[in-house]
C-alpha cells in the first residue's frame, strides 16, 4: 500500500491519487485543506474563499482516505487575501509556501507509523525529506515525484539568462533560492528509489544531481479531455493570432517571445495571459505594448485558444508544460521548445515546431511560415486534435500504477 502527500493537490496529484486508488494501492492521502464543494462550509463560504479552494477539489476520494493538515495553509491564505505580503513572502517566513511544505512534510513523519500494511510513500520536490527519512527507518520504499527538471540545471540556465538579459533578471526566481532550500532537494533525492519525470528534459537534468544514480521513470502527463471541433481555414489577409498562457517571467522565455512579435509588427497579434514575476521594467513596457490578460479562468484561457491560430511557449525550462496539451486540445499549433517537454508529447513539423531555446529569430520564422501558409496552419491544427485524443490522462493513470508496483517488487526482491 502506497501513502501519497502534497500540500495544495494539483491536477497531476489527482491523477496519482485516482490512480492509486483505482488500483487499490492507496493507503491515505496527506493534503493540507481538502476541499469539498458539497460540504456546508464550502456551500456558505464567501465567494472569493471559494474561489481560493475550489482547484483543492480536483482530488477526489473517500473521506477515510484523506487527512488534512489545514492551519498553516488556512493562515497563508488569510494574510494574503489580508495583503501581508510581509508575512508569506520569503521561504524562511513563518506562513511562506515553503513553511506550508515544510510543515506537511513534518506531520506526515509523524503519522506514518500508524498505518500497518504500508509499503511505499510517494511525495513530491520540497515536501517528501522528513517523511523520507522517518521511511527509510521504517523501511519502506521512497516514489520522488520532481515535476520540473533539477535545481542545478535551472540554477545555470538562469544564471547565463541573467547575464543574456540582464533587464529581465528581475523576474528569475530560481536565483532566490538559498543554499538550505536546495540542500534539501538534493537529500531528498539522497533519500528516494524511484523518480517519476514528466519529460525526457527533466530526466535529462538529473544528469548534474552529485549522488547516486536513481531509477528514473519519465511519465508525461495527460490532455484535457475536452477536445475542440475542427477549425476552418483562415484568411492569409489577417494577421496572425498568436496566444501565450504562462507566467510572465524569463524562465520561460517570455523576453524571446517578445523580440520576434516586434520583428513581425503587424503580420501578428499577440495575446499574453499571466501574472509577472518578480519586476522589470522590460517586461512592464511589453505588458503596455501588447494584450496582456493577468488572470483569467480555466474556462477563459480555452476561449482564448479557440480564438486565436497559433500558441507559444517558448520555455527554457520546465518539468512539462501543460499548457501546451491544454493547447492542442483546442487545436491550436504549438511553438516551443525541447526544454518545455515539448518532445515528449509533441511531434515536430506534424502539431508543432520544436524551436531551439533563446531564439527569437526561430520563432518569427515559424510564425512567419504559419502566416503566409494558411493550409498548413489547417493541417497542423487537425493533427494537433488528433494527438490530443492521443494522450489521455487514463494512459498516465496506468504508468503510474506500473512505476509503483515495479518499485513495490523491487523492495520484495531486495
Amino acid at each position: 500500500m502506497v501513502l501519497l502527500s502534497h500540500p495544495t493537490g494539483n491536477a497531476n496529484v489527482a491523477e496519482v491519487a485516482a490512480a492509486l486508488h483505482g488500483a487499490e494501492l492507496l493507503a491515505g492521502y496527506y493534503t493540507c485543506v481538502h476541499w469539498r464543494p458539497e460540504a456546508a462550509y464550502a456551500r456558505f463560504a464567501p465567494a472569493s474563499v471559494r474561489a481560493m479552494f475550489e482547484r483543492r477539489a480536483r482530488v477526489r476520494l473517500p473521506e477515510k482516505l484523506v487527512h488534512s493538515h489545514p492551519a498553516r495553509e488556512l493562515a497563508r491564505n488569510a494574510l494574503l487575501r489580508a495583503g501581508r505580503l510581509d508575512l508569506v513572502t520569503g521561504e524562511r517566513r513563518l506562513f511562506s509556501i515553503d513553511a506550508v511544505y515544510r510543515d506537511l512534510d513534518r506531520h506526515v513523519a509523524r503519522e506514518l507509523g500508524r498505518f500497518s500494511g504500508l509499503r511505499t510513500v510517494y511525495a513530491y520536490e520540497d515536501g517528501a525529506l522528513d517523511h523520507f527519512r522517518a521511511a527509510k527507518k521504517l523501511g519502506l520504499r521512497r516514489i520522488y515525484d520532481l515535476p520540473i527538471g533539477y535545481w542545478r540545471a535551472s540554477r545555470k540556465i538562469a544564471e547565463e539568462e541573467a547575464e543574456r538579459k540582464p533587464e529581465w533578471k528581475g523576474t528569475l526566481n530560481a536565483l532566490s533560492d538559498s543554499a538550505e532550500k536546495c540542500a534539501r532537494k538534493d537529500a531528498e533525492l539522497e533519500l528516494a528509489d524511484t523518480v517519476i519525470a514528466p519529460s525526457t528534459f527533466v530526466k535529462e537534468t538529473l544528469s548534474m544531481f552529485p549522488g547516486v544514480p536513481k531509477q528514473i521513470i519519465v511519465n508525461p502527463f495527460g490532455v484535457p479531455a475536452r477536445i475542440a471541433a475542427p477549425r476552418a481555414l483562415t484568411d492569409r489577409a489577417a494577421p496572425l493570432r498568436v496566444l501565450y498562457v504562462g507566467g510572465l517571467t524569463q524562465r520561460k522565455g517570455i523576453a524571446y517571445l517578445f523580440d520576434a512579435a516586434e520583428k513581425l509588427g503587424k503580420a501578428i497579434t499577440l495575446t499574453v495571459i499571466g501574472r509577472k514575476a518578480g519586476s522589470s521594467a522590460a517586461l512592464d513596457r511589453c505588458c503596455e505594448r501588447y494584450r496582456w490578460l493577468p488572470s483569467v479562468s480555466h474556462e477563459q484561457i480555452l476561449a482564448e485558444m479557440r480564438a486565436h491560430d497559433v500558441f507559444v511557449f517558448p520555455s527554457l525550462f520546465e518539468g512539462l508544460a501543460l499548457v501546451n496539451g491544454e493547447a492542442i486540445s483546442q487545436g491550436l499549433p504549438v511553438i516551443t521548445t525541447r526544454n518545455s517537454g515539448g518532445s515528449d508529447i509533441l511531434r515536430d513539423g506534424e502539431d508543432s515546431f520544436l524551436v531551439p531555446i533563446r531564439d527569437a529569430d526561430a520563432i518569427a520564422a515559424r510564425l512567419m511560415q504559419l502566416r503566409e501558409d494558411r493550409e498548413l496552419l489547417k493541417r497542423m491544427s487537425d493533427r494537433a486534435l488528433e494527438r490530443a485524443a492521443e494522450l489521455t490522462w487514463q494512459s498516465y493513470r496506468e504508468r503510474t500504477v506500473d512505476a509503483v508496483r515495479a518499485t513495490i517488487m523491487a523492495a520484495a526482491s531486495a
